[in-house]
């Protein structure tokens, strides 16, 4: 009976004190919970998305960091008692563990702020090459009809403005005819085939084939005039019947719609013209008009055009003979080949971008695990701070170490 009672009296006892001390270790680490859920609070109470982004960015990581040593702290102090020989090793890991987690934080926020300044440089790189890219297209646009005339023609100094203004002038002569003719085009064109003319395809064909008029009047002039200089008196008679025939195809068909149209205003100051006298009107409208561009710029863009056309060598009067071709600049096989050359660059930019964005973080991660560590092993895993991604990886390679450390 006296065992029963003394048997009773130490579970009781052993109760007891089984409970003090899960009360007390229950003490130590129980306000660690209301406390991390203040600090994760404090972190993530950001009201707009951005706050809330910027403040997550910040500091939930470090916060982060900092709970987690809170747990391996507390969880390694209650574990020297069964680490007695090895305690003061275990209280310099865990200091230790502290200053590599306040040193990663450090450059954890440091290295945003790398990131920030790389990223900005590389948005500003990244808008200078567009900038460049689409100055060297427009500039290549421009510039290669000129270097295209150059090669065609075989001869440096072709007159490029000229032949530009005589294909404008060509066009603005084709526009203005088209409109004037198209309402007795379209109604003959009408009464022959007996259907409606479409008015866009009508006007486009109208337009082609005056422009090929007005540019072939000024081509007809320039042989008329290389005739009388070689003195070549067959050509020159063929020549002087073609051009008659070009005049008044375009005196009869073109000028004399502009007289027309002057018709009304001329009648309206009491002036009325005879057919004679209209046809008259309408060619010298030809001949001043003809006169005044052949003399500005058709004299020089015509032989251009010209030579264009049957890829011949253009000949400037007075100069010596022609080199050979200019070579044409290529605008893409640059930087074609400048983008297979700098392969390798964006592969070592790339990877050093990633390593700004990733290391920060894997060190902060690296700093919390290492008081996991600490409670297990009694001092922490990774040295830091990492240098390249490659110590990372090879740094994760740890249970052989780990073993190592426990059979210790």
């Amino acid at each position: 009976m006296q065992d029963a009672v003394t048997n009773a009296a130490q579970t009781q006892q052993w109760s007891f004190i089984l409970s003090q001390l899960f009360e007390w270790v229950m003490a130590g680490l129980a306000w660690i919970v209301p406390f991390q859920a203040r600090v994760f609070g404090f972190v993530l109470q950001g009201q707009t998305f951005w706050s809330l982004a910027g403040t997550g960015i910040l500091l939930l990581v470090p916060a982060a960091v900092f709970i987690a040593g809170i747990w391996g702290t507390m969880v390694a102090l209650y574990t020297i008692p069964f680490r007695l020989g090895r305690s003061v090793t275990l209280l310099q890991s865990v200091a230790l563990a502290w200053w590599d987690a306040l040193r990663m934080v450090w450059f954890y926020w440091a290295g945003l702020v790398r990131f920030l300044i790389v990223l900005v440089g590389w948005v500003w790189g990244l808008l200078k090459t567009a900038v460049q890219l689409v100055w060297g297209t427009l500039k290549g646009a421009v510039t290669s009809p000129l270097a295209v005339l150059d090669a065609t023609s075989r001869r440096p100094g072709v007159p490029w403005p000229a032949f530009f203004m005589l294909v404008f002038w060509s066009m603005i002569e084709a526009t203005i005819f088209t409109f004037t003719l198209k309402p007795t085009a379209s109604e003959l064109l009408g009464e022959l085939t007996g259907y409606d003319v479409n008015g866009f395809a009508f006007i486009t064909l109208l337009w082609l084939f005056l422009w090929v008029l007005v540019a072939g009047s000024f081509a007809c002039i320039q042989v008329l005039n290389e005739a009388f200089k070689s003195k070549k008196y067959g050509q020159i008679v063929s020549m002087v019947a073609i051009e008659i025939a070009v005049a008044m195809f375009e005196v009869l068909f073109l000028y004399r719609e502009l007289v027309d149209a002057m018709t009304p205003w001329l009648a309206q100051q009491g002036v009325q013209l005879t057919a004679l006298e209209t046809i008259g009107l309408a060619f010298f409208a030809w001949v001043g008009v003809r006169g005044m561009t052949w003399f500005l710029f058709g004299r020089f863009g015509a032989p251009a055009l010209i030579a264009l056309l049957g890829r011949q060598a253009f000949v400037v009067e007075g100069a010596g003979s022609h080199g050979p071709a200019p070579q044409m600049a290529d605008y893409w096989k640059g930087p074609i080949a400048a983008l297979k050359a700098e392969r390798e660059w964006f592969r070592k930019e790339g990877r050093e971008v990633f390593e700004l964005a990733s290391l920060p973080v894997l060190q902060v991660v690296a700093a919390g695990l290492n008081f996991l560590f600490v409670v297990f092993t009694g001092r922490g895993h990774f040295t830091l701070p990492f240098k390249s991604i490659d110590e990372v990886m090879a740094a994760t390679h740890f249970p052989a170490r780990v073993s190592g450390e426990v059979a210790r």
